[in-house]
């Protein structure tokens, strides 16, 4: 069995940290700094990453590779089936009329504000898709629709990037606590209880800091009742939902609270009219028209709420009913399962990849037939929704599986204990670091359940060497997640698979990494305050959990 080391440089953690380090260094460089497309970044990631396991930390190769190509499995399935499936619902809608007549539908009962359409569209709408769909599809579809209101394609996808942070540690009915309460012997729903007393003041807080940015204070003070609604019933519902009902049913209900919650305002009050942020009317004319004379489908615009009601509605019951859990199989990786030791914990790393055939992925599959089916699409259109769909994504999919690769290889290599001993080990600035392990997991592997599932139980041993709450912390390491994912290649990737952006994820990177930073700094106050001002916002954990 292969032992992981902590300390190979010269047994010092300091030096091991820095060498440890340098795969993300070389994503980081070639994303933000040389703007390289992401699939470069991620190779050049990766081949640093097997060169460090094999010479420094002396991962024998056949294991280095056992865990690139696990990873890379998983990226396929079930990351990236449900992302293909998702972008192939976009195809579908497109296709039939159905996303233009959603836009038609977003202008004609929305204000003539394009501030207005960013909050419902990239933080409520956005939310919902996240909750169904996740991995990045939401920022694919929701850009998407900005760039047709008038929104420039890269100043689209920055903005929806950053809004698609208040829903991820909820994403898939609570995945990510449900991972996090396994690995560190806490009760999931305590911590879930804990992560709706964090994540709901940052989700105040959103609305107004992305229109700061979009529009500046003159738009704040315009605009402050909308974003009010608009975080307020977000923040509300996923406090109420994670503290007195379900966590798994956050996501859902925050999402739905907040869109309907915002619509309904929006009935009784406007905006004062600014033609600098007015969507253009003779786009929409011009739009008509071209329904008018057949080259757009000529759809009712409340048809455009089709395909996300179908598929909403799809995934909800099949999750409900655990349809996804038929014919499951859990596969012991070959070579790689139980053949290393975590030396931090003392215990075998396990290597098991989950199939489920009939995953989300596949929900989401069976809602595009339902979709094509109740809309009419012939059987040609129907497969060229397939061929568009394989173009835009392939390369996605490449470069999640590097990605994802990454990750996996410096977990089972232990240079990512290496990472997470060497933050730990910092005393009491631990706590301004504590939100960075959460953001470095998510930002690699592009999934807050990942994240927990590496720095989860670390977040909580440190704690409790520095006599700090081991809850706060463990929803620390999830809630500072979330503000990686902004900054994730894998969700830029999916997200710029349906614009005119391919080649520019480096410019992307960029423009969202220092919104990531701020925002995590703001969740480490957050963090501090709650341990040391209001320790009394910690939910307790019963004296039998150890």
């Amino acid at each position: 069995m292969f032992q992981q080391l902590l300390a190979p440089v010269g047994d010092n953690l300091a030096l091991s940290f820095a060498v440890a380090v340098l795969p993300i260094v070389a994503i980081l460089v070639l994303l933000g700094l040389l703007r390289r497309p992401a699939w470069q970044a991620a190779l050049a990631g990766l081949v640093v990453a097997v060169l460090v396991a094999v010479t420094v930390w002396q991962m024998p190769m056949n294991l280095a590779l056992g865990a690139v190509a696990n990873g890379a499995v998983f990226a396929c399935w079930p990351v990236m089936w449900i992302v293909v499936n998702a972008l192939f619902l976009y195809n579908v809608a497109v296709q039939s009329g159905r996303f233009n007549a959603f836009r038609v539908w977003v202008i004609d009962h929305l204000p003539n504000d394009r501030r207005v359409v960013l909050v419902v569209i990239g933080f409520c709408f956005g939310a919902l898709l996240e909750g169904v769909s996740g991995f990045g599809t939401p920022v694919a579809i929701t850009s998407s629709l900005l760039i047709l209101v008038g929104f420039e394609p890269l100043e689209a996808l920055v903005f929806v990037l950053i809004f698609n942070t208040a829903p991820v540690a909820f994403g898939a009915l609570g995945a990510p606590v449900t991972v996090l309460g396994a690995v560190t012997g806490l009760p999931a729903p305590v911590l879930g209880a804990m992560i709706g007393r964090q994540l709901p003041v940052l989700a105040l807080l959103l609305p107004f800091y992305v229109i700061g940015v979009y529009g500046g204070l003159r738009s704040l003070r315009a605009l402050w009742p909308v974003l009010l609604v608009a975080g307020g019933s977000f923040a509300l519902s996923q406090f109420v939902a994670s503290n007195l009902l379900d966590y798994a049913l956050t996501d859902v209900l925050a999402s739905l609270g907040s869109l309907a919650g915002t619509l309904l305002f929006l009935q009784v009050w406007k905006p004062a009219a600014d033609p600098e942020f007015a969507i253009q009317a003779k786009s929409l004319e011009a739009e008509r028209a071209s329904a008018q004379d057949g080259t757009v489908r000529n759809v009712a615009p409340w048809q455009g709420w089709l395909p996300w009601l179908i598929v909403s509605a799809l995934v909800i019951v099949w999750t409900h009913f655990k349809w996804f859990a038929i014919g499951q199989q859990a596969i012991q990786w070959p070579g790689l399962h139980n053949a290393i030791s975590i030396t931090l914990y003392n215990k075998p790393y396990a290597a098991v990849w989950t199939f489920q055939p009939l995953g989300t992925g596949t929900a989401i599959l069976i809602a595009c037939v339902i979709t094509a089916f109740v809309v009419r699409l012939s059987p040609a259109e129907f497969f060229g929704c397939i061929a568009k769909t394989i173009r835009q994504a392939w390369l996605a999919v490449i470069t999640v599986m590097l990605i994802v690769s990454v990750a996996y290889l410096l977990n089972y290599s232990g240079m990512a204990y290496t990472l997470g001993k060497g933050v730990a080990s910092t005393g009491y600035l631990f706590i301004l670091l504590s939100p960075f392990l959460g953001w470095i997991a998510v930002m690699l592997s592009g999934s807050d359940t990942s994240g927990n599932a590496l720095f989860g139980n670390l977040q909580v041993v440190a704690a409790r060497q520095l006599n700090l709450s081991p809850v706060l912390f463990a929803a620390t390491n999830s809630s500072g997640g979330v503000m990686g994912k902004m900054i994730s290649p894998q969700n830029i990737a999916t997200g710029v698979s349906v614009t005119n952006l391919k080649g520019r994820e480096g410019e992307v990177f960029a423009r969202t990494f220092w919104h990531s930073v701020i925002l995590s700094v703001v969740l480490a106050a957050l963090v501090a305050i709650q341990q040391f001002v209001i320790p009394w916002v910690i939910p307790a954990v019963s004296a039998t959990v150890k």
